[in-house]
């Protein structure tokens, strides 16, 4: 008898996701404590070795998170118009799904780094507006959870309807 691990699977995606979105914010609020300094247009802050050490755990949960869903989901892909519209619903779905969460990844990623490493220089930085990159990149911890968390749901589905679809023979074709 297979067992279904895909609850427990879909629960670790999911609090890795929002641990690394509080971690991405609270790495935000370590960073905005440290002492600003304002020379004419330009907003001076020194580096926080806390908010470093929180961007970094941010940015390996994610990472983390993504790697599960998308090695135990697997890789989905369609290459042309005509495999889409024949497609079930349950691949498109993964499709539109794993789709969005990797632009979310890619945002999520780099607004991550650009925040933890601004905090990982040994002197203080300067910009014309105050970034809060760190804030956004936590923010879309968040939802790179919320499109993952569907895509390994509708992968899961896909391969289970697949699976019965060859258990069962060809099914007819409707015109």
């Amino acid at each position: 008898m297979a067992k279904n691990y895909g609850f427990l699977i879909c629960i670790l995606v999911m609090v890795m996701d929002i641990i690394a979105g509080i971690l991405g914010i609270q790495a935000e609020t370590a960073q905005n404590k440290e002492k600003p300094m304002k020379i004419w247009l330009f907003d001076c802050r020194y580096p926080s070795h806390q908010a470093f050490k929180l961007g970094v755990a941010a940015i390996i949960l994610l990472l983390l998170a993504h790697a599960i869903a998308n090695l135990l989901g697997g890789c989905i892909c369609i290459w042309s118009r005509d495999q889409y519209r024949s497609a079930t619903a349950n691949r498109q779905l993964a499709v539109a799904f794993q789709i969005f969460s990797w632009i979310v990844l890619a945002v999520a990623f780099s607004m991550l780094i650009i925040g933890t490493l601004a905090n990982a220089r040994s002197r203080k930085y300067c910009g014309i507006f105050n970034h809060r990159f760190l804030f956004i990149g936590g923010i879309l911890c968040f939802i790179h959870g919320l499109f993952t968390l569907p895509y390994y749901v509708s992968i899961t589905a896909m391969r289970r309807e697949e699976k019965r679809q060859q258990t069962l023979g060809p099914a007819v074709i409707r015109t």
